[in-house]
């Protein structure tokens, strides 16, 4: 009797636990930059690990098929972002990313002697907000950053932008 009053005990504390804190399943989350792709035909797709309720580290590749827009025509990058407010994993954001990407300057002058492709290194901060459903399934998430150039060419810009807005999906 006594074992089977200890068994009970042990899995009543066990169940009891399960509800004190909410479970996060979901530490992954895959993305697609909407925003970006309606303003400018770039697709930028962006992964998110969560590393706990209020951070979470992600890459993010993007690829366009003008060499000369504003950030190139490939870039692949990472960031690190930290969650501020009460709901965790979602809500306002500030983030510090690193982006390499690589595009080709417009040249007036048919007769220049240069290289017109360049590619380098950013290193910037952004900030951002993200809601998510109930479900925690899926995400709507709109942000922005600016970033300073390593190594800028003489025709390049020494500062660079990012932003969009993303739809998500966890999983």
């Amino acid at each position: 009797m006594k074992k089977l009053f200890f068994l009970g005990l042990f899995l009543s504390c066990y169940f009891m636990n399960a509800q004190a804190y909410p479970r996060f399943d979901n530490d992954h989350e895959v993305k697609l930059n909407a925003g970006l792709f309606l303003v400018t035909g770039a697709v930028e797709g962006s992964y998110e690990y969560f590393l706990g309720e209020d951070t979470s580290i992600g890459g993010t590749v993007y690829f366009n098929s003008d060499a000369t827009e504003y950030n190139g025509d490939f870039g692949i990058g990472t960031n690190f972002r930290a969650y501020f407010g009460y709901q965790p994993r979602s809500g306002f954001f500030a983030e510090a990313f690193g982006l390499y990407y690589t595009g080709e300057d417009e040249v007036d002058d048919p007769n220049a002697l240069r290289n017109n492709d360049y590619s380098t290194l950013a290193l910037g901060l952004g900030l951002g907000n993200k809601w998510a459903t109930r479900s925690e399934k899926f995400t709507l998430e709109i942000f922005g950053g600016f970033g300073r150039n390593i190594n800028p060419e003489d025709f390049q810009d020494t500062f660079m932008y990012r932003g969009g807005l993303a739809i998500g999906f966890r999983f």
